[in-house]
């Protein structure tokens, strides 16, 4: 059972949305505005957010872009908007999962059960013993601070390691400049941001073509899209490496 945080300016909906998660067993605090939501989410240090996007003051994609920039908690966002653009919005500034109003409320209580099962898998594989990250042809040894693509060992510092395997263990979601400061460098000071910016050219030009993989999001700062030009792992020596679909278009630094 986890605490949620739940905000939405409906009250009525907000209470249905409590009450059910309350009978899953979640401890449940509510917020009905944006500048409320972020107050309450430095008290009560939630491990899920279930968001709506149109809120009163600071909006929702505003409270999920400083949301992120604190904490790894995933964020499901409710929205009103059916616009794949909008979607995509605020996929970009952190969120985790999308549920387009109206919903039904079983169905949201059952994505944050599944959520925070994702959660407890990947801190199940960062416990003491599991050290190998693996991502197609790339794996990381956190405990023997190594790296290898394709067999092919790469030299990497203790911080561009950490940096790569918070990136790689959490492939798609976008991590700002000051939350990758707060977790290599242990907090901000000036310049810091153009230091992690020179950290991940290194890192992509370390990984060669798996560095592509690597991206900039522009005014934000960087997320891992694995696939993309990846050579062939070598479990799979007959694929590609390449990832489904069409590479973003401007979204690689």
């Amino acid at each position: 059972m986890a605490r949620v945080l739940v905000v939405e300016d409906e009250h009525g909906l907000n209470d249905l949305i409590r009450s059910h998660l309350e009978q899953a067993g979640h401890t449940v605090r509510q917020a009905h505005d944006g500048l409320v939501a972020l107050r309450v989410a430095g008290e009560f240090e939630p491990e899920l957010v279930v968001l709506d996007w149109m809120l009163p003051g600071l909006d929702g994609l505003a409270v999920c872009r400083e949301l992120r920039r604190r904490s790894l908690a995933p964020i499901i966002m409710l929205t009103a908007r059916h616009d794949e653009r909008d979607r995509v919005a605020g996929l970009e500034v952190g969120a985790d999962d999308y549920v387009v109003k109206p919903f039904s409320v079983p169905e949201l209580v059952a994505r944050v059960r599944a959520m925070l099962r994702r959660v407890a898998l990947d801190r199940t594989a960062s416990a003491p013993g599991q050290g190998l990250v693996v991502s197609g042809p790339l794996v990381l040894d956190t405990a023997a601070v190594q790296a290898t693509v394709a067999g092919e060992p790469v030299s990497l510092t203790r911080r561009e390691l950490d940096l790569l395997e918070l990136l790689v263990r959490h492939p798609g979601r976008t991590f700002t400049r000051d939350f990758l400061i707060d977790r290599a460098w242990g907090g901000a000071y000036d310049g810091l941001d153009r230091a992690v910016d020179t950290q991940m050219v290194r890192l992509r030009r370390k990984l060669g073509e798996v560095g592509q993989c690597i991206e900039t999001v522009w005014g934000m700062g960087y997320r891992f899209r694995p696939g993309w030009g990846m050579p062939p792992s070598p479990s799979d020596p007959g694929g590609d490496g390449s990832c489904p679909g069409q590479r973003s278009t401007g979204s690689l630094g």
